[in-house]
């Protein structure tokens, strides 16, 4: 993967050391990401993230608000390219597309790099419900610009 020249000597974080920046970020903690899969080959993170009432659309429905979905898109995103360049980037724009409902399920969401660039990263995120149907796709572009 392209990058800072400096970061490509190191080795791509474990996923123990993904799961610590994410359980340091309070925003981050609240959701409750746990890194379930991190393969720097593959350029792809996998993260599973429980329901809680704080995220029901309607009080009661267990039914997942678009808002924390799009939030988990943002952030599993940004944790693949992380995971080579070894710093937290900033979100330049992101997308999503809800296929189809999440009601009483953990999501499994699948961030895959499609491109590391020296300024901008391109990261493509897929949300699965437990029974693994589809409930979300999204794609996120990063700056990969050093700070």
């Amino acid at each position: 993967m392209s990058g800072d020249k400096n970061n490509d000597k190191l080795p791509p974080l474990t996923p123990t050391e993904i799961q610590a920046l994410l359980d340091r970020s309070p925003f981050i903690a609240f959701l409750g990401l746990k890194v379930t899969a991190a393969d720097p080959a593959k350029e792809e993170v996998t993260m599973s993230c429980a329901m809680r009432p704080e995220f029901e659309r309607g009080a009661g429905t267990g039914q997942w608000h678009g808002g924390p979905i799009a939030a988990i898109i943002d952030t599993v995103g940004d944790y693949a390219l992380v995971m080579a360049l070894r710093r937290g980037l900033p979100t330049i724009n992101f997308r999503v597309d809800y296929l189809r409902p999440a009601i009483k399920t953990s999501l499994i969401t699948t961030a895959r790099v499609r491109r590391a660039g020296k300024s901008v990263g391109v990261v493509d995120v897929d949300v699965y419900n437990e029974q693994k149907a589809l409930l979300a796709v999204g794609r996120a572009t990063y700056s990969t610009l050093p700070a």
